[in-house]
């Protein structure tokens, strides 16, 4: 027979686990703070770069969409598998005028580091004081959630991702870009 302790714990446990599958955090108000919203302007912001004249706006790409992905770590298993796919996808990227930014709690030079390391290239942006992070709900504690927007050429929200699968996100974005696009034109 089965103890009571242990009964306890194994419903304990499944309890956590059916709420955490059904996801009961509501997507306004994700796990890292309140999202911005879709069809809105997205928050401006200007951050440091490991490229170009060392810093660099959303308002720089006006005229441009831009895929602004947030990330938790350089040199972590799953930042890096993202960072290869957006790099394996970006002249599929740029044929649809787009920019691709990531943003990290990380400093400039740890960016410059990931990006000769996995030939990145494309900017990494420094948001150490989670500024950024936080104006994108995408902020926890000491460093940014793994969370990504798609920003119209008019500087205009339109997608948000919050459920980000490192391995297809890329593929994902893309997807979406195109179907954006398409209503766009």
């Amino acid at each position: 027979m089965i103890s009571r302790r242990t009964f306890i714990s194994v419903l304990l446990a499944s309890c956590i686990s059916i709420i955490s599958w059904l996801n009961f955090i509501p997507t306004a108000n994700a796990l890292g703070g309140k999202l911005p919203a879709i069809n809105q302007s997205a928050p401006e912001f200007t951050l440091p770069t490991n490229t170009g004249d060392g810093k660099i706006s959303l308002s720089d790409f006006r005229g441009k969409w831009v895929v602004l992905y947030f990330y938790p770590k350089d040199f972590t298993s799953g930042c890096t598998i993202e960072a290869r796919r957006f790099q394996e996808d970006l002249p599929k990227y740029l044929a649809k005028n787009t920019q691709i930014l990531g943003v990290s709690a990380d400093d400039i030079d740890s960016h410059a580091k990931f990006c000769d390391s996995e030939g990145l290239k494309f900017p990494l942006l420094a948001d150490t004081d989670g500024s950024v992070s936080k104006a994108y709900g995408s902020w926890l504690s000491f460093l940014s959630m793994r969370h990504s927007f798609i920003i119209d050429p008019q500087g205009i929200l339109r997608e948000t991702f919050v459920k980000v699968n490192p391995t297809i996100h890329s593929s994902e974005v893309l997807a979406r870009l195109e179907k954006l696009q398409s209503v766009s034109s």
